[in-house]
């Protein structure tokens, strides 16, 4: 941070110093229009006209050297800033690791424990194949039908077949259920953490929500009940999908924060909820993420997206997720991101972003 502060020290630096020596210039133009105005000889003019072209080109040169010197701090602070999201969206992924660990832990030991019993009951089918069928061959050519049929009957209730012919598809959905969702799980992780092109594409704002919500699940699953309205009509628009992702797990994972918080203070522990919807207005998208928490003060609700700021407790949070969110929306996107916010009802994002 310290970096980014020097960077922007020396650039208001330079341009304080080029809007003084503009200032010098005109000084000396105006010196000579009067020294012209009180009769000075066609001699004296030349000369001082010379004086003043050499200072004007020493002026011009170090103006050219001083801008290309704040041409280059800008590049740097550019470029730190790149280095900054870059880190943030890396430390999100590393923060999201063991949450995705445990989601895709609890299907994997499902499918765990449903392999185990199918193995179990393909070694009784074996068995019961066997008992049928060495049961069978003992019968004589003068034993009727009637009386195989009553083995087998017999053999499938001593070896529980029953239970078995329910239990084996049970275990069969389930298992192709739970390879389903870790598929889901990590597709959503490739999708938010694998880097895209640095050009703007064509995408889909409601896949990006859909594939934040998965890898976000576990920071927002104990304290919100996570609803979504997106809507289907929704045009594809032109972004960075890797960073506008960032932003809108930026702004959910500070929602699931606020009903955290409010959770704590709650005798009955009730969870809060978060809502996010999209729409179509006009050239825009607009993007909706509410939550119950205990909202914001009004009195800092103007500071809410400066770098560093924040309302949670000391340790608890950095102040760089909403300002990350508000520097990908409105200078990388060209779009907007507002708030409204009730205190002890919760708040709300309002993003919007151009199509084009």
């Amino acid at each position: 941070m310290k970096s980014s502060e020097n960077k922007e020290t020396i650039i208001q630096s330079l341009e304080a110093r080029i809007r003084a020596q503009q200032k010098t210039i005109d000084v000396l133009m105006d010196t000579v229009e009067n020294y012209s105005s009180q009769g000075a000889t066609p001699l004296e003019l030349l000369s001082e006209n010379l004086n003043l072209e050499q200072v004007v080109q020493r002026k011009t040169a170090r103006l050219r050297q001083q801008g290309e010197e704040l041409e280059r701090a800008l590049k740097e602070l550019q470029h730190t800033q790149a280095q900054l999201l870059q880190a943030n969206r890396l430390e999100a992924v590393g923060q999201l690791a063991a949450g995705i660990a445990h989601e895709i832990n609890t299907p994997a030991q499902f499918i765990g424990f449903n392999v185990d019993f199918l193995q179990e009951a393909f070694s009784d089918i074996l068995a019961l194949i066997d008992i049928i069928v060495n049961r069978l061959e003992d019968l004589t050519d003068e034993d009727s039908i009637q009386m195989a049929q009553e083995i087998t009957r017999n053999v499938l209730v001593e070896q529980d077949w029953e239970y078995l012919s329910e239990e084996i598809p049970v275990a069969i959905r389930q298992s192709l259920d739970g390879i389903g969702k870790i598929t889901t799980i990590v597709q959503a992780m490739k999708d938010f953490a694998h880097p895209k092109s640095k050009d703007k594409e064509k995408f889909d704002l409601n896949r990006i929500i859909e594939t934040t919500v998965i890898v976000a699940r576990n920071e927002w699953k104990y304290s919100s009940e996570l609803h979504t309205d997106l809507d289907p009509a929704l045009p594809k628009i032109s972004c960075h999908v890797d960073e506008l992702g960032q932003a809108i797990l930026n702004v959910l994972v500070n929602a699931a924060h606020a009903n955290e918080e409010k959770m704590t203070v709650q005798p009955d522990d009730t969870k809060g909820t978060i809502v996010i919807s999209t729409k179509w207005n006009d050239n825009h998208v607009r993007l909706r993420i509410s939550d119950t928490g205990n909202g914001i003060p009004e009195e800092v609700q103007d500071r809410i997206f400066d770098p560093f700021f924040t309302t949670k407790p000391v340790g608890k949070g950095s102040g760089q997720g909403l300002a990350i969110a508000h520097n990908i929306i409105t200078k990388k996107h060209g779009g907007s991101i507002t708030l409204s916010s009730e205190s002890g009802k919760g708040a709300a994002f309002y993003i919007e972003l151009p199509i084009e």
